[in-house]
């Protein structure tokens, strides 16, 4: 935003200390992303830049952890016959991309549409008692994910023995993986769907009624075209925090379920790799292009509500 011509010296001078201010303080949050990036090329397995690296030495940089990510658990890495289907059935980052891939999907959809469910419910000036559901709706964002794990595993260890009844344990399943996760993405689904209908017109509804349409035919028609952008920001939102769940996979998953934060603790542990740092990155620019997505979506929806954005 351009400074007016009246502005005297004073405001100039704090304006410029404010983008200062405002750089350096960005600067901070994303310096150890940005570190993680040039790391993850290193030709050496070291944490730390080499001299090589420092001298832009191209004996310095290599892509052998992002080849890594491919070969790690292969039968055969260097055979020249059946390298993607050995890579596909045996490689370790693979097997654990695919479960993360799985499990985020499923547990997105269920959160999406339980979610969006509960904010339409919510949105409505009669429903009784919004705040206090609304409180308990978003508690898995507020308590501590160790509280929430540690409780899903006592529950899903024997979900119907409350009753007395024995109905098997969701524990080492994918199910109560993906139960676990759309758990913790039913949050961001409400909150993201309710700030979207907090600026919808509600005479939108009662016109459509007055023209004949049913609750089904007003809602597809009418009120999902509006809402869409925050039902897919909402979406994208808890498909990014199962993917980047660890903690509840560590109490509930089998040794054949790791996702890719597992595997990456296990590494952490076990043995430090920098194949990790090729991970995280590849993990970084998925996030940026779903948060430019979200931004996107959060533009065309103040479009569509008539909304001047800055």
């Amino acid at each position: 935003m351009a400074l007016p011509t009246y502005a005297d010296p004073l405001e100039r001078a704090w304006h410029y200390a404010y983008l200062v201010i405002c750089g350096l303080i960005f600067l901070f949050l994303i310096a150890p992303i940005l570190v993680i990036i040039p790391l993850s090329f290193n030709a050496e397995p070291y944490f730390t830049f080499t001299e090589k690296m420092l001298t832009f030495d191209p004996a310095g940089w290599s892509l052998r952890w992002y080849h890594a990510l491919v070969s790690v658990g292969m039968q055969a890495p260097d055979a020249g016959t059946g390298w993607w289907s050995d890579m596909w059935r045996n490689s370790t980052w693979v097997r654990a991309a695919k479960n993360s891939i799985l499990v985020g999907f499923w547990a997105t959809i269920l959160a999406t549409v339980l979610g969006t469910l509960a904010a339409l419910g919510l949105s409505r000036p009669e429903m009784p008692w919004r705040r206090v559901i609304m409180a308990i709706l978003i508690s898995p964002m507020i308590v501590p994910i160790i509280i929430i794990a540690t409780g899903m595993f006592f529950f899903y260890s024997d979900p119907c023995g409350i009753i007395g009844a024995n109905c098997g344990k969701l524990t080492s399943t994918y199910t109560g993986l993906i139960l676990a996760h759309a758990t913790l993405g039913i949050p961001f689904v409400i909150i993201t769907v309710t700030a979207t209908l907090s600026g919808f017109d509600q005479s939108l509804i009662r016109a459509a009624h007055s023209l004949g349409a049913n609750p089904r035919t007003t809602f597809f028609k009418v009120v999902m075209p509006l809402i869409l952008p925050g039902i897919i920001s909402g979406a994208l939102f808890a498909f990014v925090t199962s993917f980047d769940e660890v903690v509840a996979v560590l109490f509930l998953a089998a040794p054949d379920q790791q996702t890719i934060p597992r595997q990456m603790w296990n590494g952490i542990r076990e043995q430090i790799s920098p194949a990790i740092l090729a991970v995280a990155t590849i993990l970084v620019v998925i996030s940026v292009l779903l948060l430019t997505t979200v931004e996107l979506l959060r533009r065309r929806s103040d479009r569509l509500r008539g909304v001047t954005g800055r």
